[in-house]
């Protein structure tokens, strides 16, 4: 499947990258593997990309050799289904967080067992992430909209607030502020201080999830009617840049693209949405059988991953 994309001038895009965006893109599948007996709900590559974690209604996560889509092991320990699964930027760490109230750790490499169980949720948790760059910190948000800050060498939770349900992402590199998305609006706080830095509005449905680009300075906003790209960077005031309506397919996740930074991924019920928002111009590309639930990238390999409720697990490039 190629995709062609007029030439792109402006130099904000490229910068870093290492790699022009030249006239004719291509993205189709590169694999596939059945995940799971039940709909797969999350998916997150490995730092340096040779791994992939999936988990979903079976209540297992699994880990995938990314080069084979081989299983490398499967995590067994929660009761109930499993909402994300995330890998530490900088240690061989994974986490998940579950409906079962609990966020649990695991060594990537030794994955028979937890390392950390982090009880003191009222209710499911439904994400998580990892600091990219303070190793023990861990943070959750719950179906009750409390948000957790975890000592993963302590193994207790150092602050608990409000502001998060959805989803919660950590700004990657800097670190300075965490997304958490709340019904239609996605909150940008202080990660130090938790104090609210910006209140991002104008969706009128509930946020399915949001994600980050590498650089930490747009943040894109999903919900099953509209996505939106908002600038966070230093001077800016998280205004909408970019706003993309959906007319039919509803959309649920979205991704970066890892080498096309002007690129949005965006999952929808069987379908994948590409948008290049420099140019406003989007190209829908079939991919599943059921909802894209959740897409993960790899900067090092390229490859986007997209989990589905028809229980597959694909690589794109």
């Amino acid at each position: 499947m190629g995709f062609t994309f007029g030439h792109n001038r402006d130099p904000r895009h490229t910068v870093g990258r290492g790699k022009d965006v030249s006239n004719l893109f291509t993205f189709m599948e590169v694999s596939s593997v059945r995940a799971s007996a039940g709909k797969v709900i999350c998916c997150h590559f490995s730092s340096d990309g040779k791994l992939l974690a999936s988990g979903g209604h079976d209540k297992k996560a699994v880990l995938w050799y990314t080069d084979t889509l081989k299983p490398k092991a499967t995590l067994e320990e929660h009761s109930m289904l499993i909402t994300d699964v995330r890998f530490s930027p900088s240690m061989a760490r994974l986490a998940t967080s579950s409906f079962d109230k609990t966020v649990r750790v695991w060594d990537a490499d030794n994955p028979g067992y937890t390392l950390r169980n982090f009880t003191g949720h009222s209710a499911g948790v439904m994400s998580l992430d990892f600091h990219p760059n303070k190793d023990d910190l861990i943070c959750s948000c719950d179906g009750d909209g409390e948000i957790r800050y975890w000592s993963i060498n302590t193994g207790s939770c150092s602050r608990a607030f409000k502001g998060g349900m959805a989803q919660v992402r950590f700004q990657p590199r800097l670190g300075r502020y965490l997304a958490a998305a709340a019904e239609n609006v996605v909150s940008i706080l202080d990660a130090e201080s938790q104090a609210c830095r910006h209140i991002l509005k104008g969706h009128t449905k509930p946020v399915h999830s949001v994600c980050w680009d590498p650089s930490g300075e747009l943040l894109a906003s999903v919900s099953e009617d509209s996505v939106r790209v908002w600038s966070l960077a230093s001077g800016s005031d998280g205004e909408c840049v970019h706003e993309l309506s959906c007319y039919g397919n509803k959309f649920y996740s979205c991704v970066f693209h890892p080498t096309y930074s002007s690129l949005l991924v965006i999952g929808c019920y069987q379908s994948l949405e590409l948008w290049n928002m420099a140019e406003n111009k989007s190209m829908t590309l079939p991919a599943h059988e059921g909802l894209i639930a959740s897409l993960a990238v790899s900067p090092v390999t390229g490859l986007v991953a997209s989990a589905s409720h028809d229980k597959i697990v694909k690589l794109w490039k």
